[in-house]
């Protein structure tokens, strides 16, 4: 299993769209937009290669060193089979 934590999403919709928008629009609804578009990108470009599977978006889990922590209100958001 891969884990992919994004950061940036405030700046990656800023860079796409205008940076006024990015300011005005909540944090979430940069990071849901942003894990949307790299589950699809990921997806098309995983299947290209061959490979078989499913993308989860999943909120209430978190790295912390060599300890995967779940929070309460774990949840998988969306799911894409590629």
């Amino acid at each position: 299993m891969i884990l992919v934590k994004i950061t940036n999403s405030t700046e990656v919709v800023a860079s796409k769209t205008h940076k006024l928008f990015a300011k005005v629009t909540p944090e979430k609804i940069d990071e849901n937009w942003v894990e949307a578009e790299v589950i699809k990108q990921m997806s098309t470009d995983l299947a290209t290669f061959g490979l078989k599977g499913e993308i989860s978006i999943i909120k209430g889990i978190d790295v912390q060193e060599d300890t995967l922590v779940t929070q309460k209100g774990f949840v998988v958001k969306k799911k894409q089979r590629f």
